[in-house]
């Protein structure tokens, strides 16, 4: 049902499993991913930690409740040391080092996040979340909420309310700024009413100050501020820059009403400073073209950040994946060749088969999430090569015409990664592209074979990109849609935690309970080891050892453990748990990952 999209169904199904099994941990973990789905997220988390409880040896239900606490203001080191414990019991399941990345990428450790992801893929390399979010890795992209540490004790809503008030008083400021400063100045030197322009800017500064009061009194966490101007540099800039704006214009207004004022800067009379013109027009550049400079800035950084070409490869990874049906004889509970029974991993099964297993992986968010990630990321490569064909064109119309022939080179990378990717459903990005091609083929012939007409040709398909690419953009804006920018890459987020319990079948029952000898096999610093113990079995399906205390410091270290068994009634029967050991007030809690049932060998079968 979570599959299907029918979350109000699933949570009924749910919360009738809880009620019919009590101890069920897997039912627990099922009810939090149908109250996360619906916006229940209290609820979600207590649901999580109840299942945690039931089990604290699943490595699914700490997935399940690291996984819902990352979205809790002020729990995600809880959700870190969830996702860590994990990680620590099951290193085998991919999904564990991929909510690990997760966290990483979520605060921007880019490095780390890699590393979790392809650790992932070694073991998964079909897995769609991890290729999706290592393409966003390579792209070096970071949340929307980029100013906001999510390991931060704050609610990230105030930290947006924040943001959002800044960000207006500089955009106001900025713009407020750069109209005064051209409307004085046109108002002082063309029309000649320099005492009227001087009481206009006097207004001017008034009006900012009520705009900075204004601004400043929605600010609440003042305290916090100095940390989001660090974590988001383009925030802290685009602040800084109404800074700027605002002293510039003091500056400049200050210097066009000094003695000798507006009408004699730009002569510099005899008995004026010979730097002052100078030092007017820089501040008056500093206002009116501030903002656009700074705006040019950043979408060239943008433009050339990450490594495209390398996030291409797993974005169509993801975008190409499919599940298709797994071989009937590889499900579990069947028996190997070799006389033994699985009846607990999932670890080892094919990968159609597991994502059958856990209905809600829904493998078409990944597809969908690669696809449109791999559009945005053609667009930054068309950005790319756009802004490497405009210098060049220039550089060789203005020293050497015959070095235009570089410019055909430049197109090669786009045109390789649409080719690799066969991403066409984008008409705008296909018009852009051919576009770019035809001005790569007009400088290449202006340049070498001298025809005025290619330059043209070239400059102008220059021109057409820019149109196209604002086109597309003012589509995007007005209905609403993503647009061909970084923002809108979207990070893979899928369920995680509804892998099933391995239960302990009737015959794995009976072998422990009936047993005369158990066996105990851990790691410790010097090897494995095997001592005696005594197991018995819970309600919810978890084994309770008791073992000597130096399998007890060795656990701390090492949590996989191997619990054997012998049936006494089935004479030539033998049960083996491998599972996660937890310390308990006076017992060993064996958390079951994998069930192994076979035979002893007969005496035909001695040698």
């Amino acid at each position: 049902m979570l599959s299907a999209g029918r979350a109000d169904s699933a949570l009924a199904a749910a919360s009738a499993a809880t009620h019919l099994d009590p101890a069920s941990e897997w039912a627990y973990r099922l009810l939090s991913l149908a109250q996360e789905r619906i916006g229940r997220l209290p609820d979600a988390v207590d649901s999580a930690e109840r299942a945690v409880l039931l089990a604290p040896g699943s490595w699914a239900a700490r997935l399940r409740l690291g996984a819902v606490l990352r979205h809790v203001p002020g729990r995600w080191d809880e959700a870190a040391e969830q996702a860590a414990l994990a990680a620590r019991f099951a290193p085998e399941e991919p999904d564990t080092h991929v909510l690990v990345a997760d966290l990483d990428l979520l605060r921007a450790e880019h490095a780390e996040a890699a590393r979790g992801y392809r650790q992932a893929l070694r073991l998964d390399p079909l897995h769609p979340q991890a290729h999706v979010n290592l393409g966003l890795t390579l792209l070096r992209w970071e949340r929307f909420r980029t100013h906001h540490d999510p390991a931060w004790p704050i609610d990230p809503r105030e930290t947006g309310w924040a943001r959002r008030a800044l960000e207006v008083w500089s955009r106001q400021t900025r713009l407020l700024v750069a109209v005064a400063t051209a409307a004085i100045a046109v108002a002082a030197l063309v029309f000649d009413r320099g005492p009227q322009a001087e009481l206009g800017g006097l207004a001017v500064l008034a009006l900012l100050a009520a705009l900075t009061v204004r601004q400043a009194r929605r600010v609440r966490v003042w305290a916090w501020v100095p940390a989001m101007l660090g974590r988001d540099p383009w925030f802290g800039a685009a602040v800084a820059g109404g800074v700027v704006a605002v002293v510039a214009f003091a500056g400049w207004l200050a210097l066009a009403s000094a003695p000798a004022g507006i009408a004699v800067l730009p002569g510099l009379p005899a008995g004026g400073l010979p730097w002052a013109g100078l030092l007017w027009a820089g501040l008056g550049g500093l206002a009116v073209l501030g903002w656009p400079a700074l705006a040019a800035v950043r979408a060239l950084a943008e433009t050339w950040r990450g490594h495209p070409l390398r996030a291409l490869t797993h974005f169509h990874q993801a975008a190409a994946e499919r599940t298709t049906p797994g071989d009937e004889g590889e499900r579990p509970g069947g028996l190997s060749p070799g006389g033994r029974a699985d009846l607990g991993d999932t670890a080892e099964r094919p990968v159609a088969v597991r994502r059958r297993l856990d209905g809600s992986l829904d493998v078409g968010a990944g597809e969908r999430a690669g696809r449109r990630n791999a559009g945005v990321t053609l667009w930054v490569l068309l950005g790319r090569t756009w802004s490497v064909l405009v210098p060049l064109g220039c550089a060789a119309l203005a020293v050497e015409p015959r070095a235009a022939v570089v410019t055909l080179a430049a197109p090669y990378p786009m045109l390789r990664a649409w080719r690799a990717t066969r991403h066409g459903r984008d008409r705008w990005l296909a018009v852009a592209g051919g576009l770019t091609v035809l001005a790569a083929v007009g400088c290449a012939a202006g340049g070498g074979l001298g025809l005025v007409w290619g330059w043209r040709m070239g400059f102008g398909a220059l021109g057409a990109v820019a149109a196209v690419f604002a086109l597309r953009t003012a589509r995007s804006w007005w209905k609403g849609v993503p647009g061909p920018w970084r923002a809108s890459l979207i990070m893979c987020e899928l369920p995680m935690g509804a892998e099933p319990t391995v239960v302990l079948t009737s015959q794995a029952r009976q072998a422990f309970g009936y047993a005369r000898t158990v066996v105990l096999a851990y790691g410790d610093a010097l090897g494995p080891r095997v001592v005696g113990a005594v197991a018995t079995v819970t309600a919810s399906g978890e084994l309770k050892v008791i073992a000597g205390p130096q399998a007890w410091e060795a656990i701390e270290a090492d949590p996989s453990v191997s619990v054997f068994a012998a049936d006494p009634l089935q004479r030539r029967h033998w049960v083996e748990v491998r599972g996660v050991a937890l310390a308990g007030s006076d017992v060993l809690r064996v958390t079951p990952k994998k069930v192994l049932v076979g035979e002893f060998p007969g005496r035909h079968q001695r040698r």
